[in-house]
C-alpha cells in the first residue's frame, strides 16, 4: 500500500513537472449560445458548448468560453437577424472578457457556423491573439451546412498557424443524442490523434 502512494504521488508531482516545463497545453475555446436555438427550442447550454465540454474532458483542456460582450438576443429569428447584420458589416464585437493564449500549443476552437461563416465575435477573439505556430483544430455546429465556408476562413485569418480537420456535428444531436455525439468527438480526436 505505502508503495502505491509513492507511485501514485510521484507520478502526479512528475505530471506537475512536465506541465510547468513547458509540456504542450491545449485550449478549447469555444462561442456558443443557448436561448432559442433552430431544432431543438429553448436551451440551457449551447449545442456547441455541448460539444466542447466533451472535448476538453477528452483531452484534458482548459475551457474559455467566447461571449460578447452585449448578449444575442433570444429570440431565435431575432439573433439570425442580428448575425447576418455583424456579417454584412463585417462587425467585430467586443467580448465579454479575453483569455490569454500564449501558453497554448493548440487551441479546439468551436463556434455555430452563422451563414456558413464563423460568428463575427469569434473574429474579434482571432484577431485579438496571435496564431504562429500554434494548431488549431475547429468544430462546428449547424442543422445542415457542415463546417460552411470556415475551414478556408480560418487558414486566411490564421497564416501562421497549423489548421487540422474539422469536425461538424448537428446541434440537434449535440442537444438530443449526446452518446451519439461523444462517439463522433471521440472518432475525430482518435483520428487526429488526440
Amino acid at each position: 500500500m505505502r508503495r502505491a502512494i509513492f507511485v501514485l504521488t510521484f507520478l502526479i508531482l512528475a505530471a506537475g513537472a512536465a506541465k510547468a516545463a513547458g509540456s504542450p497545453r491545449a485550449l478549447v475555446a469555444v462561442f456558443s449560445r443557448a436561448d432559442e436555438n433552430y431544432n431543438v427550442g429553448f436551451i440551457e447550454e449551447g449545442n456547441t458548448r455541448v460539444v466542447a465540454g466533451m472535448i476538453a474532458e477528452r483531452t484534458g483542456a482548459d475551457l474559455f468560453e467566447i461571449r460578447a460582450a452585449s448578449p444575442y438576443p433570444r429570440n431565435y429569428k431575432e439573433c439570425t437577424e442580428a448575425a447576418q447584420k455583424e456579417l454584412s458589416a463585417n462587425a467585430r464585437p467586443a467580448l465579454a472578457e479575453d483569455k490569454d493564449i500564449s501558453g497554448y500549443d493548440t487551441i479546439f476552437l468551436g463556434y455555430p457556423i452563422w451563414w456558413g461563416e464563423l460568428p463575427m465575435a469569434v473574429y474579434t477573439f482571432l484577431e485579438a491573439h496571435d496564431f504562429k505556430g500554434k494548431t488549431v483544430v475547429p468544430f462546428a455546429t449547424h442543422e445542415g451546412s457542415g463546417m460552411g465556408r470556415t475551414e478556408g476562413s480560418l487558414r486566411r485569418a490564421l497564416p501562421g498557424a497549423k489548421i487540422l480537420k474539422g469536425l461538424a456535428i448537428r446541434g440537434a444531436t449535440a442537444q438530443n443524442s449526446r452518446d451519439q455525439a461523444r462517439k463522433s468527438v471521440t472518432s475525430w480526436l482518435s483520428g487526429l490523434g488526440f
